[in-house]
């Protein structure tokens, strides 16, 4: 085992980690940039180092500077949450280089499922069901319309090194292709460096269904069941839940059989999560993330497993501590994502904070890095905290959620508290009837957005 491991980020991902670790009686180093020589990762880890000034790319972006902090402080590990270097192939492979070990999968799995034409084609040769759509990336316009009169519109074109919403246009007729197309290609190609893109049938009320699945590096693989994130506004998430409200067990044991049986087949190491779009009973594959996730609170809560301190135990060589025959989902988890923004136009609403105070009681748990008199960045992502709570059935978790969030004190800023008060009283809410396209159309019709 690890005698002492560097997080390679900050926030409350940072804090996981370091509790994490010292359960497990493991030393952790905190990396920072000037602007968080104050938050609370910094204060909470047993050593911190300053690798540079605000913007990422000079700090928590900078691959020497986080190498240097490795070296300076012996750590034998590094642990990239998410986000930032969390799914960069190439700083896996500088880590490996350098002796050091990497808290995840491998450089090569990684780049493989990077890229989505790549991912969709490995994933078919696993025997996970994808959705139809070009082999391959669309080079002209031309070949985009011939895409979209074979599949039918309408016809989601994506950028190929895409994520989090960027570089995904949909075109409804073929009127709306050229627009669509030369869009997505400008995305990508000024948030990736990439202007390839593909072509996928655009299903109209799916959900977003994901399957966490966990493997050892040796061939052996489980999964632990889905979560539906289908609340989301323009493709990001906001409210995630597990289990999902619509899949039956019989499909959740077909499916997750599937992704477990897929990991395992490519040796895959550590955490990640199989992204599905669901539809008439049907899962469409539609990337993978080879990462923990913002979400997987909700998994450890259903399952009562620590999935950070599984990713240290099997990067340091050892047995993954569960097999699939020890999960059993006990009980309905839902998590929602409080973010520093001023409704109803979501802005970034930076701050110092004037009063916090954490909910609590049974089933509640806030992951978060605040504190009362702490000054939120502008240079960051707005996220300030998860709260997470867990009931015997989804009625009581939702009941569990209305209160939590009513103690829940967080002054100084604007946050997206407000938000979920008022989701909660939306009836589809409380039964479950949803898709990915339900919060978007809410909040045109409620915020005018």
């Amino acid at each position: 085992m690890f005698d002492k491991i560097l997080i390679a980020n900050r926030g409350e991902i940072a804090l996981r980690v370091i509790r994490a670790a010292r359960e497990m009686g493991i030393a952790t180093v905190a990396v920072h940039s000037t602007a968080d020589s104050d938050a609370m990762h910094v204060r909470m880890a047993d050593e911190s180092v300053c690798i540079g000034p605000p913007p990422s790319p000079q700090s928590y972006l900078s691959i020497p500077a986080i190498i240097s902090a490795c070296e300076i402080t012996g750590a034998q590990a590094i642990h990239p949450g998410y986000g930032f270097l969390s799914e960069n192939a190439g700083f896996v492979q500088i880590v490996e280089d350098h002796g050091i070990t990497f808290i995840g999968p491998t450089a090569e799995h990684i780049r493989i499922m990077g890229d989505k034409i790549t991912a969709k084609d490995t994933m078919k040769e696993l025997g996970v069901p994808c959705v139809p759509g070009s082999d391959g990336g669309v080079p002209t316009l031309e070949e985009a319309k011939r895409i979209g009169e074979e599949f039918g519109y309408p016809v989601i074109i994506k950028a190929t090194a895409g994520g989090g919403g960027r570089g995904m246009k949909v075109a409804n007729t073929a009127d709306e292709m050229e627009s669509a197309f030369m869009t997505a290609r400008a995305e990508g190609k000024a948030a990736f460096g990439n202007d390839e893109v593909y072509i996928e049938k655009y299903l109209t009320t799916p959900r977003h269904i994901e399957i966490q699945v966990f493997g050892d590096g040796k061939g052996n693989a489980v999964h632990l069941g889905e979560r539906d994130c289908s609340l989301q506004r323009r493709h990001q998430k906001v409210f995630e839940e597990a289990p999902g409200p619509c899949i039956t067990p019989e499909e959740r044991a077909k499916i997750g059989k599937i992704c477990a049986d897929a990991v395992a087949r490519i040796n895959y190491i550590g955490a990640g999560t199989i992204e599905f779009l669901y539809e008439n009973g049907e899962f469409y594959f539609i990337e993978m993330n080879t990462r923990l996730q913002v979400e997987h609170p909700v998994t450890e809560g259903i399952f009562g497993v620590d999935l950070v301190r599984e990713q240290i135990r099997v990067a340091a060589g050892l047995p993954m501590s569960f097999g699939q025959d020890d999960l059993e989902i006990n009980g309905h988890a839902i998590e929602v994502r409080i973010n520093a923004e001023r409704l109803p136009n979501f802005a970034p609403c930076p701050g110092k904070i004037s009063a916090y105070h954490a909910p609590g009681g049974l089933g509640v748990r806030m992951d978060s890095a605040l504190y009362n008199g702490y000054s939120i960045p502008p240079y960051y992502d707005s996220l300030i905290g998860k709260l997470i709570v867990q009931g015997r059935d989804r009625d009581e978790a939702l009941a569990r959620l209305d209160r939590a969030l009513g103690e829940l004190i967080v002054d100084g800023i604007d946050t997206t508290v407000p938000l979920f008060h008022a989701l909660l009283q939306e009836p589809d809410i409380h039964s479950g009837d949803y898709n990915i396209h339900w919060l978007e159309r809410w909040l045109e019709a409620n915020m005018g957005e």
